[in-house]
């Protein structure tokens, strides 16, 4: 399975500068309201969720430039592995897919994660340049559950990384294809 990056959601992209305080925050859930398609996205609750059924879920902090995208999609390829998928993974191709939105994007990190409820693909990496005028690190994760894709990706400022990567791993390692998942991380 290989998902495409995602160029709809950097018309939704919308990364501020802001300094950000403190992390420590209470925490929601949003989940699909489609048995055929479920998830629980769990995140910081002052995450504006924006999203139908079915379609793809945008969560952006008001107080920090982070956005993550959701997309669940059907597959056909039920014996996807994120461990094959690691070893298939063309570093030149994913590097290319996402400079067309990303200038100078080049891949910095690639290897599996835990969801809550599965293992995920995950790679990461960064851009010299963004629509925004900034640099941009792009985390995506993907996994295959039941018949779906899962693709989940965070985007945020590459200069506030240290105070934004602990969200996206929280977001990520709580992350779940059932609908009735709890939080099993805190986020401090």
């Amino acid at each position: 399975m290989h998902f495409r990056p995602l160029l709809g959601c950097l018309m939704a992209l919308s990364l501020s500068l802001v300094p950000v305080a403190a992390f420590a925050q209470d925490v929601t859930m949003t989940g699909s309201p489609l048995p055929d398609q479920p998830y629980t996205l769990i995140h910081p609750k002052a995450m504006t969720v924006i999203g139908e059924p079915g379609g793809p879920v945008t969560i952006n902090h008001p107080d920090a430039p982070l956005q993550c995208v959701l997309t669940v999609v059907a597959v056909e390829d039920t014996a996807w592995t994120a461990e094959a998928a690691l070893a298939a993974l063309d570093d030149a191709a994913v590097s290319q897919g996402w400079a067309e939105t990303f200038p100078g994007f080049a891949l910095s990190n690639k290897s599996t994660t835990a969801y809550q409820s599965n293992t995920a693909l995950l790679y990461e990496g960064t851009s010299t340049d963004s629509p925004q005028g900034v640099p941009l690190t792009v985390v995506h994760t993907e996994t295959v559950d039941a018949g779906n894709g899962y693709s989940l990706d965070c985007f945020f400022a590459t200069e506030m990384a240290e105070q934004v990567r602990p969200l996206v791993d929280f977001i990520i390692a709580n992350f779940s294809t059932r609908q009735d998942a709890q939080p099993v991380t805190t986020l401090q």
